[in-house]
């Protein structure tokens, strides 16, 4: 089992990108520059991820039972990042599994991110099967596999694009397999949900944004990631076939659910 903890030249960069008046008319896009700041914006700003991408090797050792053949021919657990971004996830499972015993494909649309997350695992996790993939999931044919993770990817896409998404997921997990999705919602209370978006807001306050910085990234974020509520997340679940699911986190407005097949 491998220690090595991941080394990132990012490790030092912060999440400046929405600092001044003019950064509130930008659009949000995970280019270059959101890439340069990106661990520093997701420690600072999606409660619980770290507990969440703890947790990915547990659930993987529970359910991923070595089902789908690699190139040569032998067995492996075959896991599926999609939305990967600079690769959290699968380092998450490298650094807990031998490099015999995964296959990962770690999927995203951003150029930017799928080029740093190649040199991230190529240079930390050399010996591990772990292939990068710069495309669209929603165009992506899926291999049976045996655990797939969704983290903070499905908000990103059309509305009416997440029910494909999800059958594709169903139809190539194995019996046995799990998708985990992890995603920032809302609620339906209007009262409740006002109180979980200030407290979000005073968590990333207390992590060191300044009304500037929040004001900004929430007006670059309007229309491009479009939340759910955690009953229409269940419920699409089962519209695509998933009869067990459950959420299992939930830190402020952000959950994780686990949907098994």
């Amino acid at each position: 089992m491998s220690q090595s903890k991941p080394t990132t030249k990012h490790d030092t960069l912060f999440d400046k990108p929405f600092t001044t008046p003019l950064d509130k008319a930008s659009r949000f896009s995970f280019d270059e520059q959101v890439v340069a700041c990106f661990p520093d914006m997701i420690r600072r700003s999606v409660p619980g991820y770290g507990q969440v991408l703890a947790m990915l090797p547990i659930f993987a050792r529970r359910h991923c039972k070595y089902r789908q053949q690699d190139d040569n021919g032998q067995r492996v657990s075959r896991i599926y990042d999609l939305g990967c971004s600079l690769g959290a996830a699968s380092m998450t499972l490298a650094g807990e599994f031998d490099p015999q015993d995964l296959q990962i494909k770690a999927i995203d649309i951003s150029p930017a991110m799928t080029t740093e997350a190649t040199t991230l695992l190529s240079e930390n996790y050399p010996e591990h099967d772990i292939e990068v993939i710069t495309a669209d999931i929603r165009d992506v044919t899926l291999e049976p596999c045996d655990m797939v993770i969704l983290n903070l990817t499905l908000q990103f896409l059309p509305a009416a694009d997440r029910v494909a998404v999800l059958e594709k997921i169903y139809a190539a997990l194995s019996e046995g397999g799990i998708l985990v999705l992890t995603e920032k919602t809302h609620a339906f209370d209007e009262q409740y949900d006002a109180w979980l978006v200030e407290r979000y807001y005073d968590f990333k306050r207390a992590n060191g944004y300044t009304e500037m910085e929040i004001s900004g990234k929430r007006n670059a974020l309007e229309n491009v990631l479009i939340t759910d509520t955690l009953d229409e997340h269940h419920a699409r679940l089962a519209q695509v076939g998933f009869k067990r699911h459950l959420t299992w986190f939930q830190f402020l407005n952000f959950v994780s659910i686990v949907a098994f097949k």
